[in-house]
């Protein structure tokens, strides 16, 4: 049991291991639509990005794809969700189950138009005030990951009673 969080041609070290950090707290998988904008071999992670959080890379379950045709000719499911500030659905107006995929795009394009045409039925936004663009990713990742868990009665995460014991 595990929900799907989706990188689509990420582009910024810090965002994604800010994610890949996210996926290891709840025990999300972690795929990623190449290309990316930053190297993640074992030796650049070890090197270059450990302060971006990619040094959780290890507690986290990740498959990569070549490109979007690869993931959606890999992954087929009627169980996703593109996050979009072009959708007029809420993402909290959404019931969501487990291995159900969340799917983001690049920081500076979002997802691909032509995707988001094709399956407008699945897109959902995070709500802001009018003339903002966008929130960070790695905060939009968050906030909808925390929503599906909270969907979830966060099934697979500890309770807080551990803490106190």
């Amino acid at each position: 049991m595990s929900i799907n969080v989706v990188l689509v041609e990420p582009e910024i070290p810090e965002n994604a291991g800010n994610i890949a950090r996210t996926c290891a707290a709840i025990g999300a998988k972690l795929h990623l639509v190449k290309p990316y904008g930053f190297d993640i071999s074992e030796q650049s992670v070890k090197r270059n990005m450990k302060r971006a959080g990619l040094d959780y890379w290890d507690k986290v379950s990740i498959t990569e794809y070549e490109n979007l045709d690869d993931f959606k000719s890999k992954v087929q499911t009627d169980n996703f969700y593109l996050l979009s500030t072009k959708s007029q659905n809420c993402y909290t107006n959404v019931s969501y189950t487990d291995d159900c995929y969340i799917i983001f795009g690049a920081e500076t394009r979002g997802l691909p138009e032509s995707y988001l045409l094709e399956n407008m039925e699945h897109a959902v936004r995070i709500p802001m005030r009018e003339g903002i663009r966008s929130l960070n990713l790695s905060n939009s990742v968050a906030i909808v990951a925390y929503e599906v868990e909270r969907q979830l009665n966060f099934a697979n995460l500890q309770e807080i009673s551990h803490y106190f014991n």
